[in-house]
């Protein structure tokens, strides 16, 4: 299935994508796409309906973050061996956690903000776990049983705050509007291995990233039981998986963004996004 959140934001409500690229409307079956809906019972719940039945979704609304209820939005780096090289850094012993802000998650077509101050702001497409039962020191080889499905992400990055003003990463990667997500979560059992999945991701239409999930150092597997050593996971808690080459960190010279620009961003079976950069501008109070 492919699971949605559609309208403006802070009042969406619960879709469904069916075979033929239409948008159903769930709300009158389930209220949120949540922690509840996640589960195995929720998600069989949903499976069960009749797709045709459900009332159809006029014109072209905003899709925002598939799934609510999140209490952790984690990130894994340096996790593929071509962006390892191209950063020149050593492959990673264990995998490398940081992690987003959970007010930086939205929906996988808002425009993305520079934060205010920003010189090097970057892009990096990502495989993300969205996981559907608490998962506590799981084994790998029933980690997976513990993610509800799979989304395309974007790790927007300020290198300049996350290299260069102290040890850790976590300033530059949790800006408001650092995290697009979507545009919808695609259940596991649709994904037949997750890695095996082609991603992309283009800047002012020239492709930047190509890159596939077969070249994570860590697989997800091994990810979801390794975070899980550290904390538990609870049902829509995000995972990134890291980004393959092509940053623009990684250019020769190193390229970022600035206002104007457009990414656009694609991995296969989770579908394609696109996000405008703006210039800072303040929230109005």
């Amino acid at each position: 299935m492919k699971l949605v959140r559609y309208g403006s934001p802070g009042r969406e409500k619960p879709g469904l994508v069916d075979a033929e690229g239409k948008l159903r409307d769930l709300s009158e079956v389930i209220t949120e796409l949540g922690p509840e809906q996640l589960s195995p019972k929720g998600l069989a719940q949903i499976a069960r309906l009749r797709t045709a039945e459900l009332p159809l979704v006029s014109g072209q609304p905003r899709f925002g973050v598939p799934f609510s209820g999140s209490t952790k939005f984690v990130a894994i780096g340096l996790n593929y061996s071509d962006h390892a090289a191209e950063t020149g850094n050593p492959i990673p012993s264990e995998p490398i956690i940081f992690h987003k802000t959970l007010t930086c998650m939205q929906g996988a077509n808002d425009d993305v903000m520079l934060p205010k101050g920003s010189v090097k702001s970057d892009w990096e497409i990502e495989l993300g776990l969205v996981i559907g039962t608490r998962a506590t020191n799981v084994s790998r080889e029933h980690a997976l049983e513990h993610v509800a499905g799979y989304v395309m992400a974007n790790d927007v990055s300020e290198r300049a705050f996350q290299m260069e003003r102290g040890p850790t990463w976590d300033k530059g990667k949790g800006c408001d509007t650092f995290g697009p997500v979507g545009p919808w979560l695609v259940t596991r059992d649709e994904i037949a291995d997750p890695q095996a999945l082609d991603m992309w991701l283009a800047v002012n239409g020239q492709r930047m990233q190509s890159g596939n999930t077969r070249t994570m150092i860590f697989d997800c597997a091994t990810i979801v039981s390794y975070v899980s050593e550290f904390m538990s996971l609870f049902p829509g808690d995000l995972i990134v998986t890291g980004t393959p080459p092509g940053v623009g960190h990684g250019c020769k010279p190193p390229r970022y963004l600035k206002p104007g620009d457009v990414m656009t961003m694609g991995i296969a079976g989770l579908g394609e996004a696109s996000q405008k950069v703006l210039e800072y501008r303040p929230f109005a109070a």
